[in-house]
């Protein structure tokens, strides 16, 4: 879950949603898996540009400290995320997001045949950035990527060629539909988010629509209330089934939202 808008508290994001981003660590409706235990992590910015991180491997729905957190950090853009390993070991580095500088980044998915060509990829990564990885998993080295391949000044076209990147190495190494990804990243001003999967099957992403628009549809619901105009998500689930709330990230599609402006896109790998 990705959020971005007027300052919030984050237990408001977290646990007040019917469909919380914790109700779904233990039932997850659209998942790859029901269950989603295998750590946690939140990321938020308060003072300064590099955002703060709470992580654990404990299950997100079982960590007393998250709630303790959660009712007492308000924040105008909000990062959080439940794991379910793909095949990397459960420890606190795996846990999403991952950061580095000002940055953040969540990806859900996998790159099908990273232990067999994670050496081509970890060698594509700038040197300067290479001591910064901490963990194991292909979700940041699919980060570091990006960051070497132009993310700070270029997002959409640093995915696309980092996304070309990988699916050209495993061709070379016969792995078929190598990239799964639904991914959100943000530097601290502006979210992107992207839905792509070389085999055109990906995992599901959803944004919300504008507030006014759901307040004029269901002024019953108090939750509603509590949402400036600029409040926007980004969501693999949406927290409420409200007919009118949430709109699916289209298939091979990419997307940034920033203060008074929302686009998406199509999305293309760019080969090396």
């Amino acid at each position: 879950m990705a959020y971005s808008g007027e300052p919030i508290l984050a237990e408001e994001l977290l646990f007040r949603p019917a469909h919380s981003l914790i109700d779904q660590s233990l039932h997850s409706r659209l998942g790859a898996t029901t269950t989603n235990g295998d750590g946690f992590g939140i990321g938020w910015y308060g003072e300064g540009p590099r955002p703060a991180m709470f992580k654990n491997i404990e299950p997100a729905w079982n960590d007393r400290n998250l709630r303790e957190i959660a009712a007492q950090v308000r924040t105008s853009l909000f990062f959080a995320h439940v794991r379910a390993s793909t095949g990397t070991e459960v420890q606190r580095t795996n846990c999403h997001p991952f950061r580095h500088g000002h940055w953040l980044w969540m990806h859900n998915g996998s790159l099908r045949g990273f232990r067999e060509f994670k050496r081509d990829l970890m060698t594509a990564v700038e040197p300067a950035l290479f001591a910064d990885i901490e963990g194991s998993t292909d979700s940041e080295v699919l980060f570091f990527l990006a960051l070497s391949f132009g993310l700070v000044d270029d997002p959409f076209g640093a995915v696309a060629r980092a996304v070309g990147f990988v699916e050209d190495v495993g061709r070379a190494y016969e792995v078929e539909a190598p990239v799964q990804m639904t991914v959100a990243t943000t530097d601290g001003t502006s979210m992107w988010f992207f839905r792509y999967s070389t085999e055109r099957r990906s995992r599901s992403l959803f944004y919300s629509t504008d507030v006014a628009k759901v307040r004029a549809l269901h002024p019953e619901v108090q939750a509603l209330r509590l949402l400036g105009e600029e409040a926007r998500f980004v969501v693999s689930e949406p927290l409420r089934d409200l007919p009118g709330e949430w709109n699916e990230v289209r298939e091979s599609s990419a997307g940034v939202v920033r203060l008074g402006h929302d686009e998406t896109r199509p999305f293309r790998p760019i080969a090396p």
